[in-house]
């Protein structure tokens, strides 16, 4: 597997370097060995499957803050999701800023999400399943949320979404977290 720095700091974008043959192709899509030779701490704690019947389907834009802030890998498994991290930490040089990425099952390619990076996707056809490999259990009660058309990221979504969840819809405008 190869680590692509991308424009938000510590987000990188996870390319499976596969054997491929005549049946197909076999890689690692996971070795915390790797993780930790690009620079990532990273230990999974708990996976997590997000199954999406409809294109279109907006998930996001989600996080927790500290102390339950939770990096994860996310890895689109089936479809492709244009997958999108916005940076929300106050003290980040890349604070407010906005990356997206096409994840595709079949290139089998994932994402890193930090701690501190607010998360959230847009199917880009029928039948998407998306797997979180999560650093941090899930705390109930600590979820956070902006709306995905938030004002203050402006982020360029390449459709409208068709699905969205009542809870996404009524995430307030984005409030940087007391430092």
């Amino acid at each position: 597997m190869r680590f692509e720095a991308s424009n938000i700091s510590g987000v990188f974008h996870v390319v499976a370097t596969p054997h491929v043959d005549g049946r197909g192709f076999f890689g690692r899509i996971f070795c915390p060995e790797e993780f930790q030779k690009a620079g990532i701490d990273f230990t999974s704690t708990q996976i997590n499957l997000s199954r999406n019947t409809a294109r279109y389907t907006l998930r996001g834009m989600h996080w927790q803050d500290a102390p339950f802030a939770e990096a994860k890998v996310v890895r689109c498994i089936r479809g492709t999701i244009y997958d999108v991290v916005a940076d929300i930490r106050p003290g980040s040089p890349t604070f407010r800023k906005w990356q997206a990425f096409e994840l595709s099952a079949d290139r089998a390619d994932a994402l890193f999400v930090p701690e501190g990076c607010a998360h959230g996707f847009l199917t880009l056809e029928s039948e998407c399943d998306v797997l979180y490999q999560m650093g941090r259990m899930y705390e109930p009660g600590q979820a956070r949320g902006f709306r995905y058309d938030d004002p203050a990221f402006q982020i360029d979504w390449p459709a409208t979404p068709h699905v969205i969840g009542k809870a996404d819809l009524d995430w307030p405008a984005f409030k940087p977290a007391a430092s």
